[in-house]
Parts: C-alpha cells; sequence; structure tokens
C-alpha cells in the first residue's frame, strides 16, 4: 500500500505545470453615466498566481469592451487600445482613471449608483491555455 502512496505522489510531484493561473480581482467598479452618454470607464485591481495576460474583456452592457491605456502628451490625455495586460506572478496590477482601464464603449443605458455591471475577462497562461474570470463590478455615480 505504502508503494502505491509513493508511486501516486511521484507522478504528481513530476507534474508541477499542470497548475494554472489563479487571477483574482478587487475593488471593481465602474464610473456611473448619464442619459445618452455611451461609453464609461471600469477599474479594478488584478493578481495573478502565475504569469498570465488579460487577452480579451466583454460585458453585457456595452457593444464593446477594451483594455486602454491613457497618457499624457503635450497637455493633452491621449487613449489607445492594448492587444492584452500583462500580469506578472504576484504582482497587483491596477486599472484606474489616467491609466489602464476597460473602456466600455455602445454602453445601452445610464448606469447609476445601485447598478452592477458584469465583467468576463479572458486570461491566458504562460503556456497558451485560456480560461475566463468573471468580476461584478458596482457603479459609482460620477464625481467619485
Amino acid at each position: 500500500m505504502r508503494t502505491k502512496i509513493f508511486a501516486a505522489w511521484l507522478v504528481l510531484a513530476a507534474f508541477p505545470l499542470l497548475v494554472e493561473a489563479k487571477v483574482t480581482a478587487t475593488d471593481a467598479w465602474v464610473r456611473g453615466t448619464v442619459p445618452a452618454q455611451k461609453t464609461t470607464g471600469a477599474f479594478l485591481t488584478l493578481e495573478s498566481s502565475e504569469d498570465a495576460r488579460v487577452v480579451g474583456v466583454k460585458s453585457p452592457v456595452a457593444k464593446t469592451a477594451e483594455i486602454h491605456a491613457s497618457d499624457m502628451k503635450d497637455g493633452v490625455m491621449h487613449m489607445q487600445a492594448l492587444d492584452g495586460l500583462a500580469l506578472p506572478a504576484g504582482k497587483r496590477v491596477e486599472l484606474k482613471p489616467g491609466g489602464r482601464h476597460v473602456m466600455l464603449m455602445g454602453v445601452a443605458k445610464a448606469l447609476g449608483e445601485g447598478d452592477t455591471v458584469p465583467l468576463l475577462f479572458t486570461i491566458e497562461d504562460a503556456k497558451g491555455k485560456r480560461t475566463t474570470l468573471e468580476v461584478r463590478a458596482a457603479v459609482r455615480p460620477l464625481g467619485k
């Protein structure tokens, strides 16, 4: 019996690469909108147990969702879509106003305090395996 248990342990120890990245999200929120406003941002902090990348995001409240980066050039704020977002193992990656964030475009209705916005992130680990992470983000009113 001991031999079988030891053999099973050896088999499991030989395959440590089967562990997939565990990604967690904290402090998720979406900036509220006014009627007729079709675009807003979502913000949160992501952390992965292993090296990984966000390779996509979507939400049922928007026609399009993208990871964007903002930076100031010559006194003007510029934004650009990113094809992915690196999640280094054990490092917190903040998506915040004025920096990297989720851009929600084609929002169908005004989002107000008390609403919750589902976000579905597609995560790719270092071996190319894709998983999804569902996040529920509370809507904060404008100005907060």
